[in-house]
């Protein structure tokens, strides 16, 4: 059995979540929350950065980064999310990039927000991230996401879950294609909808 070291709330986590769905792995993963800032929690013996999520293999060994944990489990369950032919592939691996992109400027907007004291936030910080998720949104409804479900497309949906989860779903009346996309995908992927925060 493997575990899963986790956060409801993770971007990351929740597309390695959905990864296994899709892949058939749920079963042989045991899903176990952790705490990024409890020094005692066990997490940082297992992945020395203390980030989430980590996946402990049955041998002990650990895996961490989303990417890598994704493309871990996607080769055991048949390498289904990561397309052999190279234009498919790059195409998938650019929109995963995408989507960790926005989420990597949402967190630290979030973090800048939600916990550093309001006389200490950095207004110039927030709208640096704000501007880099604004650009990605527009170059996604300019041109969303088609074919089948990749790990690009899974990115992507999780970043626009998070926005919805931190910031009220705001990016929702600025990008009406996307907002039908993320609805077809949740449909195709039911994991989208049942690991929601």
């Amino acid at each position: 059995m493997m575990i899963l070291r986790y956060s409801p709330a993770s971007p990351y986590a929740r597309k390695i979540r959905i990864v296994a769905d899709l892949v058939g792995l749920t079963a042989q993963i045991d899903v176990v929350p952790a705490s990024t800032t409890d020094p005692d929690d066990t997490l940082r013996s297992q992945n020395p950065l203390g980030k989430i999520p980590t996946l402990i293999l049955a041998d002990g060994t650990a895996l961490y980064d989303s990417r890598v944990i994704a493309e871990y489990l996607d080769h055991l369950g048949g390498g289904k999310l990561f397309p052999s032919d190279p234009a498919r592939r790059f195409e998938a691996l650019r929109l995963q990039a995408l989507g960790d992109g926005i989420n990597d400027a949402a967190l630290l907007m979030r973090y800048e927000t939600a916990m550093r004291r309001p006389e200490l936030r950095d207004q110039e910080a927030i709208d640096l991230q704000q501007g880099k998720i604004d650009r990605a949104l527009a170059a996604l409804e300019a041109t969303p996401p088609v074919g089948d479900i990749t790990i690009g497309q899974i990115a992507v949906a999780c970043a626009l879950g998070y926005l919805d989860l931190r910031f009220e779903g705001a990016w929702r009346a600025k990008y009406p294609k996307l907002v039908a996309w993320l609805a077809d995908f949740s449909a195709c992927a039911p994991a989208f909808e049942a690991t929601k925060a």
